[in-house]
């Protein structure tokens, strides 16, 4: 695979703008397996993958005209081998002194960043169970839907008290609180940064969507596009459910969301209840955490 060298002038360049606080352990982790005598780009990629920010600077960075792909790139692992090591690591060097987070953001982000993998992995793997053509989709969906969370609390005072109101199931949408307070959401601001980032149309439209799933699974088309753009999204609301992402974000004992769009979501995926139990079961077997799930 051939590789392109970026300047740190266009490196620059490709940094402004959007960027989302990388995890600090993450970025820890990373430094310290560029210090070894031969880094390993495998386990540089692995460590990305984990990322949301980090995760969708690299997914722009390959998809940039400086590229000139025919084609986006949505693998991190393509992605991560195509800039190469070098481009790489200038990379994350560049974010690691943007994201300098204090100790009180890096507690209140923790929220954001421990659903964000869990929701990704999950997503990829009922994308395989329900036979659905791109997993690699559905852990992308997963790991960027809620990427406008941490721009949303680095922009408003008090973010998280409206976000937790906001899952406590007193508005027909998550996303009409947050309307309330601040004239936009997390979905809508999330879109923005997916486009920014070069992510596909129609994960971006998604991102866009996905706290109304209701009103698109109720006035569904049948073309095969649309088709398979509502499965994405079926599949990412069953992830977050199963990931809790009702309780770790929102501070909620019930999923409200989850109750009111449960059958729409199922019979989306043709899938029953039971089969909605089973897959939390072999989901635990393969070590992934369901113990939000209730």
């Amino acid at each position: 695979m051939t590789q392109v060298q970026l300047s740190e002038e266009q490196i620059k360049q490709i940094l402004q703008g959007i960027v989302i606080p990388p995890q600090p352990q993450i970025m820890v982790d990373l430094q310290m397996e560029q210090v070894y005598p031969e880094p390993s780009i495998d386990r540089i990629a692995d460590l990305i993958k984990q990322d949301v920010g980090l995760s969708g600077t690299i997914l722009k960075i390959v998809n940039s005209p400086l590229y000139g792909l025919s084609n986006k790139i949505q693998s991190i692992h393509q992605a991560v081998m195509l800039l190469g090591l070098n481009t790489v690591s200038n990379i994350v060097n560049g974010l690691s002194i943007k994201g300098e987070l204090n100790d009180s953001d890096i507690i209140e982000l923790n929220r954001f960043w421990d659903t964000a993998m869990d929701i990704a992995i999950v997503s990829a793997s009922i994308a395989k169970q329900v036979g659905y053509s791109c997993p690699e989709e559905a852990y992308n969906l997963g790991l960027f839907h809620n990427v406008g969370i941490p721009l949303m609390y680095k922009r408003f005072d008090d973010y998280f008290t409206v976000l937790q109101e906001a899952y406590a199931g007193q508005h027909a949408r998550v996303i009409d609180r947050e309307n309330e307070v601040f004239k936009t959401n997390h979905a809508v601001v999330g879109y923005y940064c997916a486009r920014s980032w070069n992510q596909p149309t129609h994960i971006a439209a998604a991102i866009a969507d996905h706290h109304n799933v209701r009103h698109l699974f109720e006035a569904r088309g049948h073309s095969t596009k649309q088709a398979n753009s509502l499965v994405l999204l079926a599949i990412l609301k069953m992830a977050e459910h199963m990931c809790g992402n009702y309780a770790i974000i929102g501070h909620q004992d019930t999923d409200h969301e989850w109750e009111d769009i449960r059958d729409l979501v199922l019979d989306m995926l043709g899938l029953s209840p039971y089969d909605l139990e089973t897959m939390k079961v072999i989901f635990d077997e393969q070590g992934i955490n369901m113990k939000y799930c209730y």
